[in-house]
């Protein structure tokens, strides 16, 4: 600090607030003393992540903008969970809730907004919320846990906006029975057409949502805590939760009280200045030229022009043309401009309902003046920029609703030419307000991959959706210089996965505890991306030694099943081979009525997947299953999923070989161990494939010669077809191959890569270097995966449940050579 520097005193720990000094340190770092108040107790993080965090998609820590470190970095005072409660223009302080006292020579307000709560009966009652910050995340997330334990829940969400669908999606994620009342016969009119409307409407609805349209609330119902919301035309709805998301209201009333002009909201002039010159005000909270702004990329413009100001520089705010691109419930929409028609408007428009894409561009005198799209929205910044602008797009007209790539290549889709036609001023990250042109200035200033482009200007940071345009954006501005190294773990740490493999094993680390001390974690406790990866990576070095921390896995695998939508879970019991029997039916089957199951499903595995069964019926059902003899299915694990067979040749008159009986063996010979991600072996008989081993993770296709063996298929939503690995001429020979096929993907895979990018990164040949072609290799990776699956094999759902005989469940004898066991080498 130096006597030359100002006291700049910032009211608001938010978006606006952290980023208007953001802004002003870019441009003078030594100019400004800086203290920060926030009415929360926590650091800055981003408000519009807070629905992936309701909805169990993100921690706290995984939308955090500024953490401690920035504060103390650039040697701002943060003064958190003590709102300030009066400004005192004349003496130039500001006192806090606590008492405190702060002079200030420039004050900031960013204040922000405060939820609009209707005035009905009942509005105050325990219940009711807002949807704002992290505490009305923490009190939504509590009444869903409530209502789990009271066996089911019942949500009412005022206002179909996307603050309200959004609450809606979360709390139906985390099963609660969600109802969504809206005023107005469209959801989310101010940014959707009816049509678009509708889709989302319907969307929401086969979701599991009740939506209400048109509906008016009368009264929110209950005797000492909300019980229901009373609809005026009588229809009265169960709750036991209310969330109102009806709107917004600049957050103005420490300004009014100060003496500040206040109309709508505080009333700033271009350089965000308010009626006293000493006192600057950004964000939800101002009026500018008659304009209040509820969206993010007006908020980064307000930040960009108020650093400017108290920088000495010229530039200043002339107010925001806007654009909506959201991700409301996981579904795409956008909007932007003028889409109600009128005279000499012409709508064009684009309807896929295979696909639920519908897009709409209006055109008046060949301008874009208005543009809709639901389900892609790859568009929405180049229709915004035609609009923007006012381009005449006469030219392309026939092909402007296809998009940019179609328009641009002249009539074949190229997304390269796309982006390079994007003008700099385009927006490619909203969550954080950046454009082409700082992409490509933070590209030239030295950041050559998507992770230095992250922490260099933030593009791709928060959600992650514009990745793919950054990452091209990347390749069009340094073409082969692109670093495409490994990305690190998570933010925790500078290490990718690879180096931590590699240092846990040339070091000797026996935990999590020393795997972050020792590689210097950021975080003393590591985050929910590091912690699995760390305990998988000690598991698979050190079996048997090694104790499994429960805590750092998933839920479903400390629960040991598949949590569902509504907050029940789903039951898979093992079948071998898909084999079952009569005692095995009847064992399902009477845990399906004495749980009340809902449903029971045949797997793409075949086995029996019982669905609805309440998490605190969970150890019984376990124990009931290993009392018939029945073991856990690992359907919720990074493991091996299924083993799946066709009859071969026992039944069939194709079959070449036993698949049926190769398939039990290898599935008792790899259940329960545990993998970098989900893994799926299958048997087929002949090469007709019945079983589709062709695009499993393992697959073995039976022919007259002996078997055939397939590596890193994938038959999800990017379908990818094995490589073939080798031929081999007996059973033992085919398990052996699997058994070292399995380790090596275990030691050197990252966690959670499937065998087909974890192949198509390192290359088949590898692969059959060190599988099909080293015998001695092959025997020493089967020899680990065998001392592996020794003394770490259990029923998980026998140790929960209190334990079930076990003899059936042994594995069976396999074809193991004796090299000598060495300790795993990463990357040998």
């Amino acid at each position: 600090m130096t006597q030359a520097q100002e006291h700049l005193v910032v009211i608001g720990n938010g978006m606006a607030g952290c980023r208007a000094v953001e802004e002003v340190i870019a441009r003078d770092p030594a100019r400004y003393r800086v203290t920060i108040f926030g009415a929360e107790p926590h650091v800055n993080y981003n408000r519009i992540m807070l629905s992936p965090v309701l909805a169990g998609e993100k921690t706290f820590d995984d939308i955090v903008i500024n953490d401690l470190s920035w504060y103390a970095g650039h040697g701002i005072e943060l003064i958190a969970g003590d709102p300030v409660a009066a400004i005192d223009r004349d003496a130039r302080t500001v006192t806090a809730r606590s008492g405190r006292a702060v002079a200030y020579d420039r004050l900031l307000i960013a204040t922000g907004s405060d939820p609009f709560i209707i005035p009905v009966p009942g509005s105050d009652l325990p219940g009711v919320v807002s949807f704002r910050d992290m505490a009305d995340v923490d009190r939504m997330l509590a009444a869903a846990e409530a209502g789990r334990a009271a066996g089911g829940g019942h949500a009412v969400v005022i206002g179909g906006g996307l603050l309200g669908l959004e609450a809606a999606h979360g709390l139906s994620l985390r099963g609660m029975k969600v109802t969504v009342i809206h005023l107005m016969p469209t959801l989310m009119e101010r940014q959707l057409d009816e049509a678009a409307g509708w889709l989302l409407k319907s969307a929401l609805e086969a979701r599991g949502q009740t939506i209400l349209t048109e509906a008016h609330t009368a009264a929110i119902l209950g005797d000492g805590r909300v019980e229901g919301v009373a609809l005026k035309d009588g229809t009265v709805i169960p709750a036991s939760l209310v969330v109102m998301a009806v709107g917004i209201r600049p957050s103005v009333a420490l300004a009014r009280a100060a003496g500040l002009e206040v109309g709508r909201g505080i009333q700033v002039d271009d350089h965000m200045v308010t009626s006293d010159p000493a006192i600057l005000a950004v964000g939800e909270c101002v009026e500018h030229d008659g304009n209040v702004y509820g969206l993010v990329a007006p908020l980064w413009d307000m930040c960009r022009a108020l650093a400017d100001g108290l920088t000495g520089r010229h530039s200043g705010y002339r107010g925001s043309v806007t654009s909506t691109k959201l991700k409301v419930a996981g579904l795409d929409v956008f909007s932007a401009g003028d889409f109600s028609g009128g005279d000499g408007a012409e709508d064009i428009v684009l309807r896929d309902a295979a696909r639920g894409i519908y897009k709409r561009v209006v055109v008046k005198q060949d301008r874009v003046v208005g543009a809709v799209l639901y389900g892609d929205t790859a568009d929405g910044g180049w229709y915004f920029d035609l609009l923007r602008e006012g381009a005449d797009v006469s030219a392309i007209r026939d092909m402007l609703i296809f998009g940019q790539a179609f328009a641009a290549g002249g009539g074949a889709a190229d997304p390269k030419a796309a982006v390079a036609a994007l003008s700099d001023t385009a927006e490619i990250c909203g969550c954080n307000g950046v454009s082409k042109g700082q992409v490509v200035a933070c590209i030239t200033r030295g950041a050559h991959s998507l992770d230095a482009v992250r922490s260099g200007c933030k593009a791709s940071a928060s959600c992650g959706s514009c990745s793919g345009l950054v990452e091209t954006i990347l390749a069009l501005t340094l073409g082969d210089e692109v670093e495409a190294g490994p990305k690190t773990m998570c933010k925790c740490t500078s290490f990718g996965h690879d180096d931590v493999r590699r240092e846990i094993v040339a070091q000797g680390m026996r935990s999590i505890p020393e795997v972050m001390h020792e590689l210097h974690w950021s975080t003393p406790d590591g985050c929910s991306s590091c912690r699995p990866a760390l305990n998988y990576y000690l598991l698979c070095a050190l079996p048997g030694t090694y104790k499994d921390d429960q805590q750092s896995r998933f839920v479903n695998e400390r629960m040991h099943a598949n949590i569902q939508k509504d907050g029940t879970y789903s039951v898979v019991p093992r079948m071998w081979g898909g084999i079952t029997s009569p005692r095995e039916l009847r064992a399902i089957a009477d845990v399906v009525e004495k749980y009340d199951a809902p449903m029971v499903k045949v797997t793409g595995g075949q086995r029996l997947d019982i669905f609805g069964i309440r998490k605190e019926d969970l150890p019984a059902v376990w124990a009931d299953l290993n009392a018939a003899g029945m073991v856990s299915g690992h359907a919720y694990g990074k493991s091996l999923r299924t083993v799946k067979t066709c009859v071969g040749s026992e039944w069939c008159r194709f079959g070449t070989q036993d698949s049926t009986g190769l398939g039990v063996k290898v599935e008792r010979m790899t259940w329960g161990s545990w993998m970098p991600h989900k893994f799926k072996i299958a048997v087929s008989g002949c090469p007709r494939n019945c079983a589709e081993a062709t695009i499993k993770d393992f697959g073995i296709v039976c022919v007259d010669s002996g078997y055939e063996l397939h590596v890193g298929g994938n038959g999800g939503i990017k379908v990818r077809a094995t490589d073939f690995l080798c031929r081999v001429a007996t059973e033992a020979e085919a398990m052996h191959h699997c058994a070292a096929f399995i380790q090596l993907y275990r030691e050197e895979a990252r966690y959670l890569e499937r065998t087909a990018p974890w192949i198509e990164r390192i290359g088949v040949d590898y692969i059959r270097a060190r599988i099909a072609d080293d015998a001695g290799g092959r025997d020493a990776l089967a020899a680990r995966f065998h001392l592996s699956q020794s003394v770490s094999q259990d029923d998980p759902w026998a140790a929960r449940a209190g334990g079930a005989a076990r003899e059936q469940h042994a594995p069976m004898a396999v074809f193991t050579p004796k090299p000598e066991v060495r300790p795993m080498e990463v990357g040998a």
